[in-house]
């Protein structure tokens, strides 16, 4: 029986090109170490395959890198090194990484031409954007690769916060977008992982992942938990309360536990496969 080659999702490969860990673990005719760059755009959409219609899988953010392993037509194909993900973003998106000191620690904040409330922002970046920092003066601090942001806005890189519900309850209406991550839209499995990096966990990127890899199985579902069907979680957020992104509501919402489970089971998602306790 032929092995089984490793999830693509997570491993970059393909049948011409590899990533040079792969090696010895699958057979390609070229496999290179890639180059790791920065985010400078807003947001970077991380797609199934090198066109604009594809499938987007997930997101980037702002100062978030990225392993490029191949450029072409307009394309970088490689992996995020946040979480491991592999797809193809557009090339100019990044710049020459520069190092990280700090994160968007509120759901939305601009980066300003100077630093003046009043001057016209460059753009929008969303909660857990990495920012690097090289000056602070008067209440803003300036970023390596332009631009100044409202300094009460961040913390530090290595600053945790302590309740992963508690993070995800600020995302209550933002809108529900299939592969996205930031404050404008992202799904299910985007809103646990940025609630679960904020509080210093690691979490893969999608919900079957994070069902592997996160926390123990309870039977008796309390605060804090998280809550897995077939393609779908959410975290329990208080007696017979779920706090998921949904595409009932298109957005990210707050309802009762056994209503949603009817729902979800009467629309064709089945029952709960799973419910994690994080240690």
């Amino acid at each position: 029986m032929p092995a089984q080659k490793p999830d693509p999702r997570l491993n970059p490969w393909r049948d011409d090109l590899a990533a040079a860990h792969l090696r010895g673990e699958i057979d390609a005719p070229k496999f290179v170490d890639g180059v790791v760059k920065q985010v400078t755009s807003p947001v970077a959409t991380l797609r199934r395959s090198p066109a604009d219609g594809a499938m987007q899988d997930s997101q980037l953010l702002y100062g978030e890198t990225f392993r490029i392993f191949e450029e072409k037509n307009g394309w970088a194909w490689g992996q995020a090194e946040a979480d491991d993900y592999v797809g193809y973003v557009p090339d100019n998106a990044f710049a020459a990484p520069q190092a990280v000191s700090h994160k968007l620690a509120v759901p939305r904040s601009f980066i300003y031409r100077t630093r003046n409330i009043k001057s016209r922002p460059l753009m929008a970046i969303s909660f857990g954007a990495k920012l690097s920092v090289v000056a602070e003066k008067d209440g803003f601090a300036q970023l390596a690769h332009g631009g100044f942001l409202y300094s009460a806005h961040m913390v530090a890189h290595d600053v945790f916060e302590v309740d992963p519900v508690a993070v995800a309850r600020r995302f209550i209406g933002a809108p529900y977008l299939w592969g996205g991550r930031e404050a404008t839209g992202l799904d299910c499995s985007a809103l646990v992982q940025a609630a679960l990096v904020a509080c210093g966990y690691a979490c893969p990127r999608d919900s079957d992942m994070q069902q592997a890899a996160l926390g123990q199985k309870t039977d008796s579902p309390a605060y804090g938990d998280i809550v897995f069907w077939k393609g779908h979680v959410g975290f329990i957020s208080g007696d017979n309360l779920l706090l998921h992104a949904n595409a009932h509501n298109m957005a990210v919402a707050e309802e009762p536990f056994d209503a949603a489970c009817a729902r979800i089971d009467a629309a064709g998602g089945g029952a709960v496969s799973c419910i994690k306790r994080l240690a």
